[in-house]
């Protein structure tokens, strides 16, 4: 099953659910996380896929979770057509289990989130922010969107880890009431959110973001829409680091030289890109002048 987001309405109620356990299992790889960062930043990719979906075309959003515990920052990048990407600034901490399962709140730790929604046509994102009330991600989200946009949601994120480190399973959901929505719909919306399993576990047993949508809906005749693809992608290339390089500097530039080489690796996908003194010359006397 290969990763996919769909969307589903009914009566003033809409839910957005996503299986990213490829892409996921990708960031874990370029990253080396281990465990509990691979289930902090998988949530938070997710997180960002999941708010993304309902972006207009070419608009982006990044979600930014900034605790005190030893994960550090943990950053996500996610645009409107499916393309995320994601880094945590701490990928190999080691946490034990805590009632046999991952504590990401201990290790993300108190803080904030924030969210920031860049839309064509304008220089400056908006950002949000709110205060971190369990570190657990899919509550800070929910927390968020409650607290800066008055949205109320419920929001289930869950990224499930083999034995052998890889991921096993990882996918989430939020579904919103909007204007208008009836009261009966919205009880057994509920009734059936409470009804469910952890969301790991779905997409563990092989169910897609149709048959997550299906159970929120379960008795009603919700339209879902068509899904669209996922997938891990860094915009970084040569000629973006390029670009970096020449713009520290003269001097900078001219101590890489010096060095006889440089390495510049992207936070956000973990690509290294490595450079001569040859081609450092290159950029140095193309720039400043030999």
């Amino acid at each position: 099953m290969t990763d996919h987001l769909a969307k589903a309405t009914f009566s003033g109620v809409r839910a957005f659910a996503a299986v990213t356990t490829d892409l996921v299992e990708e960031a874990r790889q370029r990253h080396e996380c281990y465990p509990i960062a691979t289930a902090a930043l998988g949530r938070t990719m997710t997180a960002a896929l999941l708010l993304a979906a309902d972006l207009k075309t070419e608009a982006a959003i990044t979600v930014r979770i900034a605790g005190d515990g030893q994960l550090g920052k943990v950053v996500a990048d996610a645009s409107s057509q499916g393309k995320v990407r994601g880094y945590v600034e701490n990928p190999q901490v080691e946490l034990m289990l805590s009632n046999g399962k991952l504590d990401v709140g201990r290790a993300v730790g108190a803080g904030n989130i924030f969210v920031s929604r860049f839309t064509t046509g304008t220089n400056q994102p908006f950002t949000g922010s709110a205060p971190l009330i369990s570190g657990e991600i899919a509550e800070d989200i929910a927390n968020y969107l409650f607290v800066s946009e008055q949205t109320p949601s419920t929001v289930s994120l869950g990224v499930l880890v083999n034995p052998d480190l890889t991921t096993a399973a990882a996918g989430g959901f939020f579904v919103q009431a909007m204007p208008g929505a009836e009261d009966e719909v919205l009880a057994a919306v509920e009734k059936n959110l409470a009804d469910m399993p952890p969301i790991s576990e779905l997409v563990g047993q092989g169910n897609d973001a149709n048959a997550i949508l299906q159970r929120i809906f379960a008795g009603m005749s919700a339209k879902i829409f068509a899904a669209a693809p996922l997938e891990f992608y860094c915009q970084c290339s040569i000629e973006r680091v390029e670009d970096m390089l020449v713009s520290l500097g003269k001097e900078e530039l001219s101590s890489m030289v010096d060095e006889g080489k440089a390495e510049i690796t992207c936070h956000f996908c973990g690509e290294k890109y490595h450079f001569t003194k040859e081609r450092l010359k290159e950029l140095l006397d193309q720039t400043f002048g030999s």
